[in-house]
């Protein structure tokens, strides 16, 4: 249990993916000082506002009086939607890394892929037309990736520059607090050290280093 005093981060993994994928990021976070605990979700069982409402009673279990979220690409939408939904959760930081805030063309595309229902299930519609509600009052920011290859490879391409999976187009969207560039792709972010060290400068002062 994190000392309520010192508050903790939640990490919300992204589709196909798991909090493994997180833990290079987590060790990290824990040895500057901020304990984190991981959000573990079905992401094609069931829709968006269903994963919401688990990260939501999730995030109440704690106790604690600080609170800041990372979420990868869909797991950044479903944060979103939770503060949407929740009053109660306790201030803090929102970090998101690669989420397509404004709909995802490789999903539209991916219709074409055989057993693309599947693929996507419950949650298809939003990664399709993307959530962009951001919480007023918090300060929240992206870290984009700009180099491939990704999911858009087996989709004709994202026709524009981006990660490999999302377009750098879809992860901006007017309020965020800051906003950053790097040259990783959707799954190489994860595991990116300057990745690391800008989601701790941004968790730590409200902004990346530049």
């Amino acid at each position: 249990m994190p000392n309520p005093a010192v508050g903790e981060v939640i990490l919300v993994h992204g589709l196909w993916y798991g909090p493994w994928t997180l833990r290079k990021l987590d060790r990290d976070l824990q040895q500057h000082g901020f304990p984190c605990r991981h959000f573990r979700y079905s992401a094609t069982a069931a829709s968006l506002a269903h994963h919401a409402a688990d990260l939501g009673a999730f995030a109440q279990r704690s106790g604690v009086t600080r609170q800041h979220f990372v979420g990868h690409s869909l797991g950044g939408l479903v944060t979103l939607r939770m503060l949407a939904d929740f009053d109660e959760i306790a201030p803090g930081r929102v970090l998101l890394l690669g989420s397509p805030l404004r709909g995802s063309i490789v999903a539209r595309k991916i219709h074409r892929v055989p057993g693309s229902r599947k693929l996507l299930g419950q949650v298809q519609n939003v990664l399709e037309e993307g959530y962009a509600v951001l919480p007023g009052e918090r300060e929240t920011a992206m870290i984009a990736g700009s180099r491939g290859p990704g999911l858009g490879w087996f989709t004709g391409g994202l026709g524009s520059p981006g990660d490999g999976t999302v377009a750098l187009a879809e992860t901006k969207v007017q309020g965020l607090k800051d906003r950053l560039v790097l040259p990783v792709s959707h799954s190489g972010m994860l595991f990116s050290k300057e990745v690391t060290r800008q989601s701790i400068a941004f968790l730590e002062t409200g902004s990346f280093r530049r």
